[in-house]
């Protein structure tokens, strides 16, 4: 995420082999950002959610649909970024760059709570966690993981969250339940942010348990690492198209290690498993290496500016884009024959509905709500305005 960690300098080799120098950014980054941002603008805002063509849905519980992907995308992002931009900050010293990173981190951490409670802001029902928040907290551990250690360590670290977590959730007893427990409301998981965070502090839906709850955050942390990795990877002096091909490569192998784990530790990204962590990072790193060899290795850039937007300033498309879906939600509308709707129905009514199938008319809402703010965020981009923390 470009707010949270700016995608920096990097070394590399031109293809020929010859040494070529420090780049200030890695395109196909800022474009795998804005892709999915945008993914994550089209899923979160359809037109109702009674009609939504089934890969903008999440999974029910266990397996991953294309929608499931887009979080743990930005969370593998966020890791790379990270990588590019404090590893050239660490002459500063070390507690100099950690005090940016907390500072980052709280700001987002924030953003988060102020989204949370909009507009009511009902202290004590206010939602502790979220998806920024679960940002927030990732990146921090993750960053403060990649200062104090090396490759070998941050590999270590990976497995060792991995293992660990999956110990909790198969061998720690889930009171009244047993150990083993990981069906829905009835795992650690969801014990814990019951009882830790309290029913108050949980969204209603489905009222018992956070998707971005404390033990899966554990989940997430992977995730981050697992970019990080590849953070390294792409910093290293080599061919681009040997960089592309070595994302391909460890991309393949972390889908299938997470196939393969998930025959008895099931993908799912409610809970976060480590199953669900290694094949999401997979794929991410195959989507990646696809967009680093196009772009950044052979060049082709013509189509890549409605994402440059998105990317370029994420943290402003992703937090103003849910504070207007929530007044879509809130003003109230004369929907005609003495009925009262939100204006996101209103306007899913009239301009869509009217002439598409239900899931057609939801589907065309959400893209032009992605359109939307691609007109907004356009002149943001065409003036060089980006938002940094």
């Amino acid at each position: 995420m470009a707010t949270l960690a700016e995608a920096g300098s990097r070394a590399g080799v031109e293809p020929g082999g010859t040494a070529r120098p420090l780049s200030p950014r890695l395109l196909s980054l800022d474009v795998f950002r804005g892709i999915t941002i945008a993914a994550m603008l089209l899923v979160n805002n359809p037109g109702t959610w009674e009609h939504v063509y089934a890969p903008l849905q999440h999974a029910t519980w266990n397996g991953a649909t294309p929608a499931d992907l887009i979080f743990p995308f930005f969370l593998f992002i966020v890791g790379i970024a990270a990588t590019l931009a404090l590893r050239g900050l660490r002459d500063r010293g070390r507690g100099a760059v950690l005090r940016r990173v907390v500072v980052r981190a709280t700001v987002i951490f924030t953003l988060g709570l102020l989204l949370q409670g909009f507009p009511h802001y009902h202290l004590g029902h206010l939602r502790t966690l979220g998806v920024l928040q679960r940002i927030a907290l990732s990146y921090l551990v993750g960053a403060v993981i990649m200062l104090w250690t090396g490759v070998r360590g941050q590999l270590t670290a990976l497995a060792g969250l991995l293992v660990g977590y999956w110990l909790l959730l198969v061998a720690v007893p889930v009171p009244g339940l047993g150990p083993g427990a990981l069906e829905p409301d009835m795992n650690l998981s969801n014990w814990l942010d019951y009882h830790v965070l309290g029913p108050n502090h949980l969204p209603r839906d489905p009222g018992t348990w956070d998707p971005e709850g404390i033990l899966s955050t554990l989940g997430a942390i992977g995730t981050v690492l697992c970019g990080i990795l590849a953070g390294h990877w792409i910093q290293t002096a080599r061919p681009r198209s040997t960089t592309a091909l070595g994302l391909a490569g460890a991309g393949g192998g972390a889908v299938a290690l997470g196939l393969i784990w998930g025959v008895s530790f099931p993908i799912n990204k409610s809970l976060w498993t480590g199953s669900f962590v290694l094949f999401s990072a997979g794929v991410a790193s195959l989507a990646l290496a696809g967009l680093f060899w196009l772009i950044d290795d052979r060049g082709r850039r013509g189509w890549t500016a409605p994402f440059l937007v998105f990317g370029s300033n994420a943290l402003v498309a992703y937090w103003l884009s849910s504070v207007v879906a929530i007044v879509f939600n809130w003003v109230v509308m004369n929907g005609g024959a003495g009925d009262a709707v939100v204006l996101r129905t209103y306007l899913y009514e009239r301009l869509f509905a009217t002439w598409l199938s239900p899931a057609g008319a939801s589907l065309a809402y959400a893209l032009a709500y992605v359109l939307l703010w691609l007109a907004l965020l356009t002149p943001l981009y065409r003036r060089r305005i980006f938002v940094r923390i």
